[in-house]
């Protein structure tokens, strides 16, 4: 399939996931905004390898998705997008009678209210332009709990609500708002974690990553970035046309518990 043509806009997207989805949707020929809250030479010199890579457009744009304004002013940034992927996040662990008020509205913020913003601003030129896919990555922790992640847990389910409610308003429009609610993931931030774990527990790395990290999801294997990123075009394609309010896990079987 192609999406030649489509403006993709793809919050938290200079590393991990957000970078993944990029790449895929760039791949699929959409052109592509980077962002995240950083202005560095290396941002925009992603931007630019994609597009000589993939032969599309691609740019990179600063904002802040803790703060409302700058969320809406990328879109508009941007000239507004006909694909729009909310996947900025940020994680804190702590008892909820422990957990730091700052790090609460910060994850609150950053993981839900972010999405709030750019799905307001992004309508508008998606309805003008006659079509329109919101793909919000959520989580598994958007349909299931932990301990110790009451902040994360509480913005990840808010985005699968939110998800419905922006698919039942746009439900007569070639518009879709679906979350995508991935397990573990192998990113670079994820790898980095794994020696220390590994001297934490005294375990090897297959051991580290079967038993700890990967204790709640029974594939026993990471889903990749590249993984998640496929689902997202699909999201996008003519085939999915029908799939809205949604959810579509990519856990290896952890909500299937």
């Amino acid at each position: 399939m192609t999406l030649s043509g489509k403006t993709a806009i793809i919050t938290g997207s200079n590393s991990g996931i957000g970078l993944g989805i990029a790449r895929e949707l760039a791949r699929a020929g959409a052109d592509v905004v980077l962002n995240s809250f950083t202005d560095s030479e290396a941002d925009h010199a992603l931007a630019a390898g994609i597009a000589e890579e993939f032969g599309v457009k691609a740019r990179y744009i600063r904002a802040d998705m803790s703060k409302g304004a700058e969320c809406r002013a990328l879109i508009e940034q941007a000239g507004g997008c006909q694909i729009l992927v909310n996947n900025a996040g940020i994680q804190h662990v702590a008892p909820i009678d422990e957990f730091p008020q700052d790090k609460w509205d910060a994850i609150i913020a950053i993981n839900m209210n972010s999405a709030f913003h750019t799905m307001a601003a992004a309508l508008p030129h998606m309805r003008r332009a006659g079509w329109g896919r919101i793909v919000n990555v959520a989580s598994a922790h958007g349909l299931t709990a932990s301990p110790y992640k009451s902040a994360y847990i509480a913005a990840k389910h808010g985005v699968v609500g939110m998800s419905k409610t922006v698919a039942l308003e746009t439900a007569e429009e070639a518009i879709t708002c679906n979350a995508i609610c991935p397990g573990y993931v192998l990113t670079p931030l994820v790898e980095a974690q794994i020696p220390d774990t590994m001297k934490e527990y005294d375990m090897s790395r297959d051991e580290v990553v079967r038993n700890v990290m990967l204790a709640r999801q029974p594939s026993k294997e990471f889903a990749t970035v590249e993984q998640i990123g496929g689902t997202a075009v699909f999201l996008c394609s003519d085939a999915a046309a029908q799939i809205t309010g949604t959810t579509i896990s990519v856990d290896g079987g952890w909500t299937a518990l």
